[in-house]
């Protein structure tokens, strides 16, 4: 899979990653294809024949796994369409965070908090077209910036790959 250049510092921020040995011993399926997406987004479509609700349950059970806890679902779509009375396309933020990595970041610079937590968002296009998005920056910048030790940024480049994980299950529908 073609990742956009590194994660987001923001999405890794409010995460640490522990992997199951479980998860870690097991063949990974084909990764679904990252999408062109601008600098600085990561983007995968939501395979053929998975459905949005299917991906929006996997997203939580594979973050679930890695010990990513979910801190918050937003549903958007369903806000706007109480608000308009008219249908919407499914349009959901889930934010993922781990409290004692975030508090180590804040503890080096409290300008981190601004990208916490880690958002993924679940949104289907006009087409009917399901795709997981996030934010995908250089952390090594951010790190060089703010003087990040290295024990701190090995942690989060594990949140970064975890992150795409749970996109790839996700847009594949694994359970």
């Amino acid at each position: 899979m073609k990742s956009i250049g590194t994660i987001w510092a923001g999405m890794l921020l409010g995460m640490a990653l522990a992997v199951s040995p479980a998860w870690a011993a097991a063949k990974a399926p084909a990764a679904p294809k990252a999408q062109a997406a601008p600098a600085g987004i990561y983007k995968v479509a939501i395979e053929p024949g998975v459905a949005i609700r299917d991906a929006a349950e996997s997203l939580k059970l594979r973050a679930n796994a890695l010990n990513l806890q979910l801190v918050a679902e937003l549903p958007m779509s369903k806000q706007v369409e109480a608000v308009t009375g008219k249908p919407q396309r499914t349009i959901t933020i889930y934010q993922f965070c781990d409290a004692v990595l975030a508090k180590d970041l804040i503890d080096v610079d409290m300008d981190f908090a601004i990208f916490m937590p880690c958002r993924i968002a679940l949104i289907e296009d006009a087409k009917g077209q399901g795709w997981l998005v996030m934010m995908d920056v250089s952390i090594d910048d951010i790190a060089t910036q703010k003087r990040l030790p290295p024990d701190l940024k090995a942690r989060i480049e594990k949140v970064r790959k975890a992150l795409i994980e749970i996109m790839q299950a996700s847009a594949r529908g694994d359970l």
